[in-house]
């Protein structure tokens, strides 16, 4: 429940609200403080009054958190760069959004774990009402990077063959459902484990074509004709052996360096197949868009796919604010299921 302060201006009230903020960078679990604080609830001409709904924790707000993001809010600030709220209210000048629209972030570096919050017209941006939570809540980041790479790079058909590592990310998951929706073949490189058997089956429920191990991978007993694209999120000897897939006229995107090894590229292909190497950051997709028209294109499809079924909900663990120390330790610590904040 909301508590209401009277200030002494009639038109003006104190609204008292709860956010997740870090002074200084470090280890997040410690860094994270959960403050009680008393904002305005009426936003000027130029903002909007937003009660946030569902945030999760990603690993890109534990880095932000540590100091060693690209994108540093100025400090004190608030954690939490993906998530979804309504609006409660709009300044005299707002036009893009209205009263009871679903927003999320404009770019990162917002500050999403919070229940309330003034934000300026800029700072936030419209999608789809009727998207459910568990779907809006992580509408910004990972489907949009699997949407992207997918149709940024190389022209993909039906019938083209696309492989990555890292296929049970979050990332990687999007990428094999729309690739099944698109009619392209997915070739999905995971670690080996002891639950193996029940991750192939994971994947090929949500509809990869193959799944192999990286053994398997850098034994190159299994052919692959036609490799369009490679997405990279691992590095190393992985992206090596990826990147030795492609066809003539390939293209390798890396999005991620989980084992911190650099991206190797193999000579023979690179000189005789013309292959080529890209880098991508959705955060810097964002920044670059002079015009909405691409982001509402892309963000209507994928609402499509997500209310129709054709893309599956993500499970989460929720959490409420007060839970934030063992929730931010488990999202460093265990990544079976994403950690999400419900503030409504």
């Amino acid at each position: 429940m909301l508590k209401i302060k009277n200030l002494r201006c009639s038109v003006q009230r104190a609204v008292h609200t709860r956010q997740l903020a870090y002074e200084g960078y470090g280890n997040p679990p410690e860094a994270i403080q959960l403050k009680s604080i008393n904002i305005g609830d009426k936003p000027a001409a130029d903002q909007v009054f937003v009660k946030w709904i569902a945030a999760p924790i990603n690993p890109a707000d534990l880095n932000q958190i540590q100091g060693v993001y690209p994108v540093k809010p100025t400090l004190p600030a608030v954690g939490g760069n993906e998530g979804f709220g309504k609006v409660i209210s709009v300044g005299s000048n707002v036009k893009s959004v209205k009263e009871g629209d679903h927003v999320i972030p404009n770019k990162s570096g917002l500050g999403t774990w919070r229940e309330l919050g003034l934000h300026s017209e800029t700072d936030v941006f419209l999608i789809d009402n009727e998207l459910p939570l568990e779907y809006a809540a992580v509408f910004q980041v990972n489907p949009p990077t699997a949407y992207r790479m997918l149709k940024d790079f190389i022209h993909l058909k039906k019938g083209d063959t696309v492989v990555q590592n890292g296929a049970n990310s979050a990332v990687g998951k999007q990428v094999i459902q729309i690739c099944r929706i698109l009619g392209i073949k997915s070739v999905n490189v995971v670690r080996n484990r002891d639950n193996l058997e029940d991750l192939v089956k994971e994947l090929k429920d949500l509809g990869a074509d193959d799944v192999i191990t990286q053994e398997e991978l850098y034994g190159r007993k299994k052919k692959f004709p036609g490799v369009k694209l490679a997405l990279n999120c691992v590095g190393g000897r992985s992206s090596l052996f990826l990147a030795s897939l492609l066809d003539h006229g390939g293209c390798m995107v890396t999005y991620g360096g989980m084992s911190k090894q650099p991206v190797d590229c193999p000579t023979g292909p690179l000189i005789f197949k013309d292959i080529s190497l890209r880098g991508f950051w959705m955060s810097r997709w964002y920044d670059i868009q002079k015009t909405p028209e691409k982001r509402q294109e892309m963000y209507k499809e994928l609402a499509e796919w997500m209310k129709s079924g054709e893309m599956k909900k993500q499970a989460f663990v929720n959490n409420r604010l007060e839970d934030h120390a063992r929730a931010i330790e488990d999202a460093q610590n265990k990544h079976e299921k994403k950690q999400l904040f419900l503030l409504d």
